[in-house]
């Protein structure tokens, strides 16, 4: 099998496989080049000859009841990290809140990848049947091609869905933690510090700025406060129509990557990142999922992710950066979302 993909919608109880049969997936350099295309989308951070956008083509096409996924469970394992990223992280974020501090960017996103390790490999079908039932509101989506390698994903943004004339997308941004009393709900009851606001609303105004050029007809509903896992973040919802689905490419080439993974100015954050991050993002922070633009399309920003390489588990995450954040903070909301992955690890299904 050349190209394999696996993933559930949210709230979903059924599972949809895709696969390609023969020859490699289709590789392209830029979002426009999915222009009039269909099949399972796997695409980078940044485009390179080593890391393109990847499309798999549905040779087949499966649907499968998450609770029939067969399962491997040994005994419950955690992992154990191969080595400390902390050093990496302070020069990083030092490097990253000076460019903030000095005015040249107003917001920038920071990543990590902690690379970590279990005495046995777990099998990625059972790694992705315990996301489902660990993350029942977010997407979840196992891939494996020979240029990307096997990728396990559990993100709660969505970067494009809809099919035909209408469309939604989302801006994603702010992160608080649950604890206590405030695991038992939603997270309605949280009161949201002015950064996370701002950030939300600079994620926000670029979306709908990209959504100017291709429509007139959309509409912004929120923020509101969503939960995913024991986190809690801002969300606004755009919806909007287009005359035709045949420029959804070029639509996505606006989008990708959101201030949510990049930052403001967007051209400008990205080439810094990419030139002063120590770990490359590689498929973290690019977008996956189906692209059917005359059927049901459903892409989703690759957040909560690690790439599984045997035994060994290179998990990725990042934050946004304002002028008043600070590197602790910052690191604490890393290792917050770092522990999406870790439980997919650790946690057995009984």
């Amino acid at each position: 099998m050349s190209g394999f993909a696996i993933y559930r919608l949210p709230h979903a109880d059924t599972a949809t496989i895709v696969r390609q049969k023969d020859g490699l997936p289709a590789e392209f350099r830029s979002c426009t080049d999915l222009n009039g295309r269909s099949g399972f989308v796997v695409a980078p951070f940044e485009v390179r000859s080593d890391q393109p956008i990847l499309l798999i083509r549905p040779d087949e096409v499966e649907h499968v009841r998450v609770a029939d996924i067969p399962l491997d469970e040994g005994e419950p394992v955690t992992s154990s990290v191969l080595r400390d990223t902390r050093a990496y992280y302070s020069i990083d974020f030092a490097n990253f809140h000076a460019q903030l501090e000095q005015g040249t960017f107003r917001k920038i996103v920071l990543a990590r990848c902690s690379d970590e390790t279990t005495p046995v490999p777990l099998s990625p079908m059972t790694l992705f049947r315990r996301a489902c039932s660990l993350y029942p509101r977010m997407f979840i989506s196992l891939v494996d091609t020979p240029k990307s390698g096997c990728w396990l994903t559990a993100t709660p943004e969505i970067l494009l869905e809809g099919g035909g004339h209408h469309w939604q997308t989302i801006a994603l941004a702010g992160t608080m933690k649950l604890e206590g009393e405030h695991l038992k709900g939603e997270g309605e009851t949280l009161n949201w510090a002015t950064k996370n606001i701002q950030e939300q609303r600079y994620v926000a105004t670029y979306i709908a700025e990209c959504l100017e050029q291709f429509t007139r007809d959309f509409r912004e509903e929120g923020p509101y406060t969503v939960r995913a896992a024991n986190l809690v973040h801002l969300r606004s919802d755009f919806s909007f129509t287009l005359p035709a689905s045949d420029r959804i490419g070029d639509l996505l080439q606006q989008l990708h990557p959101t201030p949510a993974v990049c930052g403001l100015p967007k051209r400008d954050t990205f080439r810094f990142i990419v030139g002063n991050e120590h770990t490359p993002r590689r498929y973290y922070s690019g977008f996956m999922g189906m692209l059917a633009p005359e059927a049901q399309t459903h892409l989703y920003v690759s957040l909560r992710c690690m790439n599984i390489e045997g035994s060994t588990y290179h998990l990725y995450a990042g934050g946004g950066l304002l002028k008043g954040s600070t590197e602790e903070q910052e690191w604490q909301e890393t290792e917050a979302k770092l522990e999406t992955m870790r439980r997919c690890i650790a946690t057995k299904i009984m």
